[in-house]
């Protein structure tokens, strides 16, 4: 009896799952009130969607997306055409598919077709089913490795590269806009064959093609080299995303025309 009046009191202690519409002082929770546990009448405790949420937040955090991806999923992605219509269908398949596929995907495109939406939805679907995820855009992982090099900020290049290595899935973004020196073809190659050799899963974006007719603009391979553009024909599928600039359709207020 001790050890039911015990359990008794403590399923009392934990606020019922009731729409009281009292909301706590300190912001908690309306369900919990904090305590990370509700009570389901008739079913007894159990740990409260608050914590669920956050747990997924901070796991989101992780894949350090730029708020301006917030509101990037597979529902708000508008295809166009159907070019954007099969890229939307590739890139959901891969989401729900992982781990069971055979390569990772290059998305190839002029600005504003939908590239990166569909690479952060990925991820997004992917953190949460609990895959780890990691997002860069090509550029500032560059400058994040560059000032490592700088005794000053206080870290190392391996302390940055270890979670690009390690992620199950990782996105580049912008695959090919930065200067294409000797040191950033080098580090792109070694980011790839690392990835590569450990058998981790890549996702790109780019907007230079493998073909232009106009040859005043430089081809993909032009910005990141004969060896990893053909380590990317292996690694990737190629997916060519076709259609206008949605930008375009925005006035100077940022709302849609």
């Amino acid at each position: 009896m001790p050890q039911q009046r015990a359990k008794n009191h403590n399923l009392a202690a934990v606020p019922k799952r009731e729409s009281t519409g009292i909301v706590p002082d300190d912001g908690s929770c309306q369900l919990c009130f904090g305590s990370g546990m509700e009570v389901i009448p008739g079913k007894g405790a159990r740990k409260c969607i608050c914590q669920k949420r956050d747990t997924h937040n901070d796991k989101l955090s992780l894949v350090q997306l730029p708020r301006r991806y917030e509101t990037c999923q597979f529902n708000t992605y508008k295809p166009a055409n159907s070019s954007q219509r099969i890229a939307a269908k590739l890139a959901s398949d891969f989401a729900l598919e992982f781990p069971a596929v055979d390569r990772g995907l290059l998305f190839v495109g002029d600005v504003g077709v939908g590239k990166t939406h569909l690479a952060v939805s990925i991820l997004k679907g992917l953190t949460e089913r609990g895959f780890k995820c990691l997002f860069y855009e090509f550029g500032a992982l560059l400058k994040q490795i560059q000032d490592s090099y700088n005794p000053k900020t206080f870290t190392s290049e391996l302390k940055v590269l270890a979670p690009v290595f390690s992620s199950d899935v990782l996105v580049l973004d912008e695959l090919g806009a930065s200067k294409p020196t000797d040191w950033v073809q080098d580090t792109l190659a070694h980011i790839i064959n690392t990835r590569y050799n450990d058998k981790k899963f890549t996702i790109f974006t780019t907007n230079y093609a493998d073909e232009q007719n106009d040859p005043r603009k430089e081809t993909l391979e032009d910005r990141i080299g004969v060896r990893t553009r053909s380590r990317l024909f292996e690694m990737c599928q190629t997916i060519v995303v076709r259609g206008e600039d949605f930008r375009r359709n925005f006035d100077r207020n940022g709302i849609s025309n």
